[in-house]
């Protein structure tokens, strides 16, 4: 199998410490094209030569799946800055919008009375993550 083939795989993803962040076990099968950047860089560079039905264990750095943890994404508001009627819980996402129009994405990680601090970086951001992969077919 090589780049710009499309590909069928199942897949265990999970963190250093054994955590389950992802599977296709429960669930039909990833579906992408080979080197088109559908999934992060270091999956997509652990299925170059499988055949189907070979499977393969990978560890993928943080530089290689969803980047670096960023201090610098870490932001603490104050409560009047957001909507009045928002019912904040911690873990939910917001929307914020820059003033350029972009619009980036933040977990709620702390409500402390009128401080909320939200964490723009990917839930993923600077973990090393390994990655149990079966490819089932070249479509």
């Amino acid at each position: 199998m090589k780049s710009g083939d499309n590909i069928v795989v199942h897949y265990v993803g999970k963190l250093d410490d054994g955590t389950l962040f992802d599977s296709t076990v429960e669930r039909d099968p990833l579906q992408f094209t080979v080197g088109k950047g559908q999934v992060i860089p270091g999956f997509d560079e652990a299925v170059i030569g499988m055949n189907p039905g070979e499977s393969r264990t990978v560890c993928i750095p943080p530089e290689q799946s969803y980047g670096p943890y960023y201090d610098e994404l870490i932001m603490v508001i104050d409560r009047a800055q957001l909507p009045t009627d928002l019912e904040l819980e911690i873990g939910m996402y917001l929307e914020i919008r820059h003033e350029d129009g972009r619009s980036i994405f933040a977990v709620v990680a702390d409500i402390a009375g009128p401080i909320i601090t939200l964490d723009a970086n990917h839930p993923l951001a600077g973990q090393t993550l390994t990655f149990s992969i079966r490819l089932v077919e070249i479509l």
